[in-house]
């Protein structure tokens, strides 16, 4: 039997050359090809894109292969492409589903295969547990098949510059840092901005699949050096994308970092004060309770999912859904797909501030005073599997406190979330702490909301001392890192 190949909440990933091999690519590939030939139309095509990790396109061309030679014909990347202008060639060019090539925020030495269905959005739970089905498959080969290159980039920049205004973005005179991070989202929005005449300057837009000295994911701290030239710029904002371009993070004008939490709060308050757009509401189990309030200040119905952007793609498939958001940057919305989009949400970011004339930190500060304070971090702890398993047993058990504050209340929708007694400065967030383990490696991540930053760090060291308590010491802890 060939290694063990486990899809998460977006795909598979894996180490370059250890188990992210070619061969595991081919055996994915065809468990694709499988897929599409049982339960879609493969008369309709795929399409497959790549990043710019290592060796990306190389495994591109080898997933392409392996779908052609099943009697598919497939539409191939021409160039480095983000993933949200894949899952927009499957919903424009109406395929039967798509292929991306990305490890998204992961380090440099991982890579991974997303699978996007015809909607334009992530594969179902349903989709991708059919796909895991079809791994040990034998090869599928059937005749017809072909590869042609493609380009994907052009038809989706013209579709997200249809939802803003870019004359009135460089009539407010702002000026922009865009962090793409060495990632697949290089030379997008910074075309744009030159097209258009609106002063930016783009950073880290350079091919290295080092990722040197980062992670390509927007938060502390790997967004420090675009914290660092928005100040020296004297820029109003600075907008980074992921690996991939399909999350978001943000810079305020003061080289604060501006979480996914508070994009997703920005966008939502304009989207319903000023565009008025019809539509419920959707976010995952870890992100911000702001969004509650706010859906409730214009009357609008709140779900709340699973994590992982495939549960809020499957509210927007079966409801009028009319954007939907995670903890991680993932936010979409509907009118233009099923599908978060780093890149469309920088460009709503900038339009919301030439529409309110203000720079983004004045916009985050409008919304803490309208709504109450709401702070965010999160704490990611590599751990052996035994500790890990521990403590999560122990969160499940429900204890009365976690150090401190005493539990209120828990909620296991996805993980083991705590709502603690703690201070809410008045008119403040609830204070939350939830607990949850990675199902495909040993990590585990706390995440806090609460009414202040000092408030939210002290019950993320409680937690983590509660996690680690069941072995007495945190040398099991194999290393951290925090978000702020």
């Amino acid at each position: 039997m060939a290694g063990q190949i486990k899809f998460g909440t977006d795909g598979w990933r894996g180490i370059i050359a250890d188990d992210f091999t070619f061969e595991n690519v081919r055996r994915v590939g065809n468990a694709i090809a499988r897929y599409v030939h049982k339960n879609e139309d493969a008369g309709k095509g795929l399409v497959v894109g790549y990043d710019t990790r290592f060796a990306s396109r190389q495994f591109a061309e080898t997933a392409s292969a392996v779908l052609a030679a099943s009697g598919i014909a497939v539409r191939l990347s021409d160039d480095y492409t983000p993933t949200p202008a894949l899952s927009f060639a499957v919903k424009n060019l109406g395929t039967a589903g798509g292929v991306m090539i990305t490890s998204s925020h992961n380090p440099f030495n991982w890579n991974g295969v997303k699978y996007k269905a015809w909607y334009g959005g992530s594969g179902t739970p349903a989709i991708m547990k059919s796909i895991e089905g079809e791994l040990d498959s034998p090869r599928l080969e059937r005749s017809g098949g072909s590869v042609t290159a493609t380009d994907f980039k052009t038809p989706y920049i013209a579709a997200i510059k249809s939802f803003v205004d870019l004359d009135a973005i460089r009539k407010a005179g702002f000026k922009f840092v865009i962090d793409v991070m060495y990632g697949a989202g290089r030379g997008v929005l910074k075309d744009i901005f030159a097209e258009s005449g609106i002063d930016h300057l783009e950073i880290r837009g350079e091919v290295n699949p080092a990722f040197p000295g980062i992670n390509p994911e927007p938060i502390e701290p790997h967004i420090a050096m675009l914290q660092e030239t928005v100040v020296r710029e004297r820029c109003q904002a600075g907008l980074a994308t992921d690996g991939d371009a399909d999350r978001i993070g943000a810079v305020s004008e003061d080289g604060s970092f501006v979480d996914s939490h508070k994009c997703f709060s920005v966008i939502l308050e304009w989207l319903l004060k000023r565009e008025q757009w019809p539509g419920e509401i959707v976010r995952a189990f870890n992100t911000t309770r702001m969004i509650d309030r706010i859906a409730a200040k214009y009357g609008r119905k709140m779900h709340e999912c699973g994590i992982g952007f495939k549960f809020i793609c499957d509210l927007m498939l079966e409801r009028d859904i009319l954007i939907g958001g995670e903890e991680s940057g993932g936010i979409g919305i509907r009118r233009h797909m099923p599908e978060r989009d780093g890149i469309l949400n920088s460009l709503l970011l900038a339009h919301i501030m030439a529409e309110e004339k203000k720079p983004l930190g004045q916009l985050v500060r409008d919304l803490q005073q309208e709504y109450g304070e709401h702070h965010y971090g999160r704490l990611d702890l590599h751990l052996a599997n035994d500790v890990k398993d521990e403590a999560m047993r122990r969160a499940s058990a429900k204890p009365a406190r976690i150090g401190g504050f005493p539990v209120q209340k828990v909620e296991t929708l996805d993980g083991v979330k705590f709502y603690l007694d703690a201070p809410t400065n008045g008119n403040g967030a609830e204070a939350w702490v939830l607990v949850r383990a990675s199902g495909t490696e040993p990590l585990l991540r706390i995440y806090c909301e609460a009414a202040s930053p000092e408030l939210v760090a002290q019950i993320l060291g409680e937690t983590e001392a509660f996690v680690m308590a069941s072995h007495g010491k945190t040398a099991a802890v194999l290393s951290k890192a925090k978000a702020g």
